[in-house]
């Protein structure tokens, strides 16, 4: 049995927003070494960070400033910072954080880093919501990162992000590109998306034969109203049971060890794969209706 310990870490704002992004920035990266660390000490083998993890969720604004936060990846400071981390504590860590190509061109990224501190490549957020509250489309250009699946130490790694989970495709994608084990970085609030929180990530764990962590932070954050961020944080297995489970209003760390034998018992009792019609699925890609 190969057995693989994963973590994820939700957290609050624990700044003011009238703060400039470079000191948030270093607020927020400050305030989650003490768990990256704790993962480390306690065996975790693969963490995942929220959603623009060392930001607050700025996207219910549209204001300029926030462009500010961007950075290089992976010759940024917060990818070389944690490519040290990861190398101390021998762990594969995504790092989702606001990323600039260039001058005016900005994604919603998640860089992934292995075990030994190398830079694996990264993930550009392919779905960009653009409705009252989320005007995400301000901030970020939608990624076209073509459902890479990363060959970390401990596993074949996948990265959907926030709002890509409501998109069956993409999941769909990431497990025919060989992913084993598939991230979920968030932030999203009560309302609907709470009752689909726990209601779509397991279905298209047990549809995909894949084991998914799904990360989301807590809390409020002022000046923007736009509702509570949940946490409940958790990873399931192929079979969509819950594993690990977080408070919906706490900093936490939590971690599950992943039989990862499970993705071929299920693939092999389950045969969604050998079943597909994928020359029947044509208006799924074609644009038609």
């Amino acid at each position: 049995m190969t057995t693989v310990r994963a973590g994820l870490i939700q957290f609050a704002l624990n700044t003011s927003t009238d703060e400039s992004p470079e000191a948030i920035k270093a607020r927020m990266i400050e305030a989650h070494l003490p768990l990256i660390d704790e993962a480390g000490e306690n065996g975790v083998q693969i963490l995942c960070l929220q959603e623009v993890f060392n930001q607050p969720y700025f996207c219910p604004s549209q204001d300029a400033k926030w462009y500010e936060a961007v950075e290089r990846i992976p010759d940024g400071p917060t990818t070389r910072l944690m490519q040290d981390y990861a190398k101390r504590h021998s762990m594969v860590i995504v790092v989702p954080i606001y990323e600039e190509e260039q001058t005016g061109v900005y994604y919603n990224t998640a860089a992934v880093i292995d075990a030994d501190g190398s830079y694996l490549g990264k993930y550009r957020k392919t779905h960009i919501p653009q409705v009252a509250g989320f005007y995400e489309k301000f901030f970020f250009k939608p990624g076209t990162s073509g459902w890479p699946v990363f060959d970390t130490a401990y596993c074949r790694l996948g990265v959907y992000i926030c709002y890509d989970r409501h998109f069956p495709e993409g999941w769909r994608a990431l497990a025919l590109n060989g992913a084993e084990y598939v991230v979920n970085p968030s932030a999203t609030v009560a309302g609907l998306s709470q009752y689909l929180w726990k209601l779509e990530q397991p279905a298209s764990a047990v549809a995909n034969g894949v084991f998914v962590g799904a990360c989301n932070r807590v809390g409020t954050e002022a000046p923007w109203n736009i509702g509570r961020f949940y946490g409940s944080s958790y990873i399931v297995d192929p079979r969509g049971e819950f594993l690990c489970e977080a408070s919906e209003d706490k900093n936490e760390l939590i971690w599950a060890d992943m039989d990862m034998e499970k993705v071929r018992e299920v693939r092999n009792l389950w045969q969604f794969f050998r079943d597909r019609r994928p020359e029947t699925y044509g208006i799924v890609s074609s644009g038609e209706f």
